[in-house]
């Protein structure tokens, strides 16, 4: 099996690129102890005019406003730190995903750290060759509908304690134990509900369902963490003319939905199979989730002018 420090990638740190196997913080650092590490999640596209990085704005947009919750201050703008991840994607051949993490690096006694002052780290790697390839087992391939499972009895977390719209790594805490007992009977994802019994999302996914009628419906952005790729497929059903609204969602309208899916960066938009067993509609994918998902890969690959802007061109594009 490889080992993690034989990764041949650099990671940039605080304005220089360093070795992967150097980016290091302390066992007692604030964010390890605390959870306060915000972090933003970004994936590297192939395109005809070469690498792009998809809606990079929004997600540093998402980061800035994320630190801003949790009280972190950022002393670089959104400009410095979008040269910064154009760099290290240069650097680093390969790579697939970007991500950029905010972090208290100082050890401290307190929940509220005498030293505030932020350390800013980013990676660009490949999560399957650098990671998933170096882990113990058998991998694990990555699933073409989902089989969820509604988390009925754990709440989802609560706003007046961290915003739900914190990409801030304490909010994944509750939803790791839910997942690991959901695998290991057989699903693949979670969902969670909110403080009123309402649909959330899933601990890194939103959720969208397909109504009888054809509406397009997700719980409102305020309970829930705010998407990238949510926002892209409200942007493009808005386009496309498909109505959609964002409302809460109770249980069993989720049961009677015609389609369901879920959006994420990693997941971009993945059907729903079924919702703890209970199969969802006629068919899997529906002809909405399709037709979001033909047109979002287009966009990706950079085949459709209408939305080239969602792209960060890697290097100068040819004139």
């Amino acid at each position: 099996m490889k080992k993690f420090n034989e990764v041949d990638r650099h990671i940039w740190s605080d304005g220089v690129l360093i070795p992967w196997h150097e980016a290091t913080v302390h066992v007692l650092s604030h964010s390890l102890q605390r959870g306060s590490l915000v972090f933003d999640y970004m994936s590297i596209k192939q395109t005809p005019l070469g690498e792009a990085i998809f809606r990079m704005d929004a997600h540093l947009r998402r980061l800035f406003r994320s630190c801003r919750l949790m009280g972190l201050a950022l002393e670089r703008d959104e400009s410095e730190l979008a040269e910064a991840i154009l760099e290290t994607v240069r650097a680093n051949p390969g790579a697939r995903v970007v991500k950029i993490s905010v972090l208290i690096p100082s050890v401290e006694i307190d929940v509220v750290p005498r030293d505030s002052r932020v350390s800013v780290s980013i990676a660009a790697y490949d999560p399957v060759a650098d990671i998933l390839d170096r882990l113990p087992g058998e991998p694990v391939a990555k699933p073409d509908v989902l089989r969820l499972h509604l988390e009925r009895h754990k709440r989802q977390r609560r706003e007046d304690i961290v915003s739900p719209e914190a990409k801030v790594s304490a909010n994944y805490v509750s939803s790791m134990m839910a997942k690991s007992k959901a695998l290991e009977a057989g699903f693949h994802e979670i969902l969670l509900m909110d403080a009123e019994g309402f649909i959330a999302e899933g601990p890194t996914a939103n959720i969208f369902i397909v109504t009888s009628d054809g509406f397009l419906r997700t719980p409102p952005e305020q309970r829930v963490l705010r998407g990238v790729t949510r926002a892209s497929v409200i942007a493009l059903a808005e386009e496309m003319k498909i109505p959609c609204f964002e409302e809460s969602i109770s249980p069993d309208e989720l049961f009677a939905a015609e389609e369901a899916f879920m959006t994420g960066t990693s997941a971009s938009i993945l059907p729903v199979e079924s919702v703890d067993g209970y199969k969802m509609g006629t068919d899997c994918p529906g002809s909405v989730t399709v037709a979001l998902r033909e047109r979002l890969i287009k966009i990706e690959r950079g085949e459709d002018p209408a939305f080239e802007s969602w792209l960060t061109y890697v290097k100068e594009a040819p004139a």
